[in-house]
This record gives C-alpha cells, sequence and structure tokens, in this order.
C-alpha cells in the first residue's frame, strides 16, 4: 500500500503530524510519501517512516508546475491524506494519481471550501486538544489505533565543543510575535542562576536578542550560535541537550519530537493545543493569561524567573549535578 500525506507547512505543525504518519505506516504496513514546502524538504527527510519528499515550489509556482506535477504522479496511491485543510492543499490530493476507489480524508480544522474536495472529512471539530491529537482522526476514522504516539526522527549528528560541557542547556529565547517572548533580561537571570552551559539558538532575525543574553552573562558562560546553524544542524543541537528552555516556538517543537526536555515558557497561547507534546516537558504560564493576541504583551510577563529556575533545576536533577 502507498499512502500519500499532504503538509506543506509550517515548522511546528509538521512534527505534530508526524505520530501520524508512524502510525499509519504501521498500520497498513505502507510507503508513506510526503509533500512538503520545498524549504522543509531536507526536515521531513529527518523523520525515519517518509519514504519519498516531494517538493512543492510554495514560491515560484506557475513556472515550476510542470515539474512538481510529474513527481507527484510518479506513483499511484492508495489513500491520500491531506493533514492541511486548506484549498491549495485539497487541490494538491486531487493532483496526485491515485488507484481505483482510493479516497481522499480531509481533517476537521479544514477550511477554505477544501472540504468539498475530499472523499471524506474525519473527526469532528474540537480545539480543545492537542494538534497531534487532531491529525490521529485519521487512524480512528479508519478504525486503526491512535497509539502509541511516537516521533520516528533523527537529525544528523553535530559535533559543537559547546555541547561536550555538560549540562548543556539550550536557550531559544525568541519566536515570531512580541507576545510570545520572555523578557531577555530573564533569560540572563535564569542563566546566572543555572551555572550551566548556556546555548543560544534562533534564526537570524533573532541575533539581536541573543547577543544581548550572551554579553550580559558572565564571560564564557553562553555560546551563541543563532543564525549560525542549518535547521537540520540545529535540530542536532536540540538533540544532544539536556534541557531546552524555549518559547513557542519552532525550536520547541523540534525539542520535543526529538525527545529532549522541555521547558516551555507560553504566555497568550495555549499549551494544551501547541504545547510540547510529552510527559518529559514542563509549561510554565501564569493562571492569568489571556486568550491569544498580538497585542497581548503581558501574559509572558508573569512568568517568574524564580518560578522557571527552580522548574529548570527539577528538571536538570540538581542534586546530582550540583546546582
Amino acid at each position: 500500500m502507498r499512502i500519500l500525506i499532504v503538509k506543506t507547512s509550517s515548522l511546528g505543525d509538521l512534527f505534530h503530524a508526524l505520530p501520524t504518519a508512524r502510525l499509519l505506516k504501521r498500520a497498513f504496513d505502507a510507503e508513506i510519501d510526503w509533500v512538503v514546502n520545498t524549504e522543509y524538504v531536507g526536515l521531513v527527510e529527518c523523520f525515519s517512516d517518509v519514504d519519498t519528499v516531494i517538493p512543492f515550489p510554495r514560491r515560484g509556482f506557475r513556472s515550476n508546475a510542470g515539474d512538481f506535477k510529474s513527481k507527484l504522479r510518479r506513483e499511484t496511491y492508495d489513500l491520500v491524506v491531506d493533514l492541511q485543510g486548506l484549498m491549495k492543499s485539497a487541490v494538491l490530493c486531487r493532483m496526485a494519481k491515485r488507484s481505483k476507489g482510493a479516497k481522499i480524508l480531509g481533517p476537521s480544522f479544514q477550511r477554505e471550501g477544501a472540504r468539498f474536495l475530499y472523499s471524506a472529512v474525519v473527526g469532528k471539530k474540537n480545539k480543545n486538544r492537542h494538534a497531534v491529537e487532531e491529525n490521529l482522526d485519521v487512524l480512528t476514522w479508519l478504525g486503526k489505533p491512535a497509539a502509541p504516539i511516537e516521533f520516528p526522527i533523527e537529525f544528523p549528528a553535530v559535533d559543537f565543543p559547546c555541547l561536550e560541557k555538560k549540562p548543556a542547556v539550550v536557550f531559544a529565547p525568541c519566536s515570531r510575535h512580541a507576545a510570545k517572548n520572555w523578557p531577555w533580561k530573564r533569560f540572563v537571570e535564569l542563566g546566572e542562576r543555572l551555572k550551566c552551559q548556556i546555548i543560544l539558538v534562533g534564526a537570524p532575525d533573532d541575533l539581536e536578542t541573543c547577543e544581548k543574553i550572551e554579553n550580559a552573562l558572565p564571560e564564557g558562560a553562553a555560546t551563541n550560535l543563532c543564525g549560525e546553524t542549518s535547521l537540520l544542524e540545529l535540530g542536532g543541537i536540540l538533540q544532544r541537550a539536556d534541557l531546552v528552555v524555549t518559547v513557542d516556538s519552532g525550536p520547541m517543537h523540534m525539542a520535543s519530537a526529538a525527545g529532549t526536555p522541555c521547558l516551555a515558557l507560553f504566555g497568550p497561547t495555549d499549551p494544551t493545543r501547541v504545547g510540547p507534546y510529552g510527559d518529559q516537558h514542563r509549561v510554565m504560564r501564569a493562571s492569568t493569561a489571556k486568550t491569544y493576541s498580538k497585542q497581548d504583551l503581558e501574559s509572558i510577563k508573569m512568568v517568574e524567573t524564580i518560578d522557571v529556575v527552580q522548574t529548570a533545576r527539577e528538571m536538570l536533577n540538581n542534586e546530582t549535578l550540583g546546582l
């Protein structure tokens, strides 16, 4: 059996779909192909259960449509699963070559009229659960077990000297929205009290914040790799870390999927839906935090440094590490 998954973006959402891919592969002893935006091809190639990655040229699609269609129709699919839920992704599902009777299944969170292009919409819309569990509706609809939840991923090995100093704690202090960013000075306070090897990561746009944290910490306490790594190298760093202290961001989802304990600091977003998935992680969020709004800059500030220090020490096993 050959199954096509269409999940083109975004970074965190790709990891949310990974357990579904694993369970589909196991349930049907299937070959799994995955359509994803070109910039994430290398990432999805790290997903152990994916056999073929098909790049979707989101930018410049018109000039590359013929090549994309040729790659998409190279195989014949017995099942097509849209885990994006948009009209664009539903159209991509329709473009795929399918065996006789092959169904196209769409998610409960579909919108933009995508449902009209599916054979069926699986599950009922329920936003009071994690995004990982929403994707698993496919298994339930097919009458297959929706467990165990696993994230089969293996990032390439990396060799950064800072990772040899133990414990190695990664700080991912930035997200795409200011409302989700814990004040940088509190990351400094956290680094000073933990007395660990701190590794700062982020995108090039995050460099100013990471430099402020690095410069405010004692000399040699932090290694700033912000903007210095590829996406896969970042995954390798997160995979080797002892702990990741992070805001609601792409690196949080990467570290969570890699199995590295995450201490996630949340403000106006809902960790029930988009927090790190698994019992090894901890989420800190003020009980008075509001529903998500880009204008809510206060909720994240309600997460107190002393509470984060205590929780980080507990997660690092302070007795063993002498913290």
